[in-house]
């Protein structure tokens, strides 16, 4: 049974999700804080984790950045409608996805099975060496030039859709459809997505050699990473 760490500091929408999420066969802890769910997910690792933005002292972002130190795991981000700087602020931390209050249930679990199907599906072969560059999907673990990554889970998927599509230009749309399974969404979470992974692999990410943008469509993966 896959384990649901529900962190929220209000008692009725903790209660609310945790009844749906054990409805549709997940385990699930609580956490009203941020220390106390750190304190949580290290008693036993979560599958995923759904973290409110806003918490008392210690911020969902906070919380985030500590989840990421200790290793990768999905993060649901819960934020206010309409605050679309705390949404980005959530996937620059490392969030996989987001939901804005007031929301459905009933979608946040899909959104939470949605995540965790993708987390744990096969990757498919992705070229190695390239730029440097090797995957391993079965660890979901990237190196490049014999230096670990450190990818979250999306952004390991990203760069594994970019490999086996070099030299072609691809859309926010298609990349949100491909990478992410979304129909529709926001196109910043692709935005924000790219520019986290470009951080980690480009030698200088304000001067992008790898992963080109191509104004009015998306981006493109230069196998070559040389000045076009």
């Amino acid at each position: 049974m896959r384990k649901i760490l529900v962190v929220d500091d209000d008692p009725t929408v903790s209660e609310v999700v945790t009844g749906y999420l054990e409805r549709a066969g997940f385990a699930v802890a609580r956490a009203a804080g941020g220390p106390e769910a750190l304190r949580s997910a290290a008693a036993q690792r979560p599958d995923l984790v759904v973290l409110d933005l806003m918490l008392p002292g210690m911020d969902g972002l906070e919380v985030c950045r500590a989840l990421r130190e200790r290793g990768p795991v999905p993060v649901i981000m819960l934020t206010a409608r309409g605050d679309e700087e705390d949404r980005v602020l959530g996937l620059e931390v490392g969030a996989d996805d987001y939901v804005t209050k007031p929301f459905s249930p009933r979608e946040l679990v899909l959104r939470v099975e949605s995540v965790l199907r993708r987390s744990t599906a096969p990757v498919p072969a992705a070229p190695s060496g390239i730029a440097g560059i090797a995957l391993d999907p079965a660890a979901r673990r990237a190196t490049r030039d014999g230096r670990d990554l450190s990818l979250t889970q999306r952004e390991f998927d990203l760069l594994s859709h970019f490999l086996r599509h070099p030299g072609r230009a691809l859309g926010r749309e298609a990349l949100l459809r491909e990478v992410w399974g979304w129909e529709f969404g926001d196109l910043s979470t692709v935005t924000v997505h790219v520019r986290r992974l470009r951080a980690k692999i480009e030698d200088d990410p304000a001067d992008p050699r790898l992963i080109r943008t191509v104004w009015g469509v998306g981006y493109r993966f230069d196998a070559g990473g040389t000045d076009a």
